[in-house]
């Protein structure tokens, strides 16, 4: 009797410990390619100091129609940070010699970095845009919410991606149906398309006619916390005055390129 009465009170006790300890955190990488559309209105086009724009009997006629680069979210805890490949590359077209030949091109990066980290406990985003000039360097960030899911028409239909068992959803955004496919497994929401994100899920494919992005990894692995945390020490700016710091670094930017010769700058 003395026995079961010990083993109970052990059982009590490890109940009460397993049922007030903390949820472990989750923490990785989800790994996504995407397509997108090019929009030719944001094609600068510059021969011979001159912007050539879409129309023109001049305005090149091999620029894709769709583009296409990886994006890698990296998640710990209640923070993420998100990181796109070939974003910030531009091509600029070098004429031949004057003996002539095949003109050539080369990637130049271009005078910002920009990152975007996110408050996943508080559905916010914080965008970290570094401007260099003159071998300086500012570093602005600007803070904005994650809008609320809205219009979301939830289907019965499931498939898996990339080892995780996603529902569909369709959502009417910005003048197009958004097909979307979430999964719950995941302990927080999160879509590559920001106006996109579920109130509960992490979404791992969507598509439309503009875009489309497919999670082909979900890696979970330790990540160290303040990889996914922004700087401390960047200056607080509105989400418009960084625009308008963006705006400006790339304008002076195309100006000393038109200067150097012909250019061909896709905006990202």
């Amino acid at each position: 009797m003395k026995n079961a009465a010990k083993n109970l009170v052990l059982s009590l006790t490890f109940g009460l410990l397993a049922a007030g300890a903390a949820p472990a955190q989750t923490s990785g990488h989800i790994r996504y390619e995407a397509t997108q559309r090019v929009d030719l209105s944001q094609v600068r086009i510059i021969i011979n100091g001159q912007q050539i724009k879409p129309g023109s009997p001049d305005f090149p006629t091999d620029i894709p129609e769709t583009r296409s680069f990886g994006l890698t979210l990296s998640f710990a805890g209640n923070a993420a940070k998100e990181e796109r490949e070939n974003a910030g590359m531009v091509i600029r077209t070098v004429e031949g010699g004057p003996g002539g030949g095949v003109p050539q091109q080369m990637n130049i990066p271009r005078p910002i970095q920009e990152a975007t980290y996110l408050d996943l406990a508080n559905r916010a985003t914080t965008t970290v845009l570094t401007v260099k000039q003159d071998n300086a360097a500012t570093t602005y960030r600007a803070d904005a919410p994650i809008p609320a899911p809205a219009n979301w028409t939830l289907t019965a239909q499931t498939k898996k991606i990339a080892g995780y068992t996603c529902r569909k959803a369709t959502v009417p955004y910005k003048k197009e149906t958004y097909t979307v496919w979430y999964t719950t497994d995941l302990p927080f929401s999160y879509s590559p398309v920001r106006d996109l994100t579920p109130d509960k899920g992490v979404v791992l494919a969507l598509e439309s006619e503009q875009e489309q992005f497919q999670a082909t990894k979900v890696d979970l692995k330790p990540v160290p916390e303040a990889e996914v945390q922004p700087s401390a020490t960047a200056r607080k700016v509105t989400p418009a005055e960084l625009k308008d710091a963006r705006e400006k670094a790339l304008a002076d930017f195309r100006q000393k390129m038109m200067e150097g010769g012909g250019l061909r700058l896709n905006r990202n």
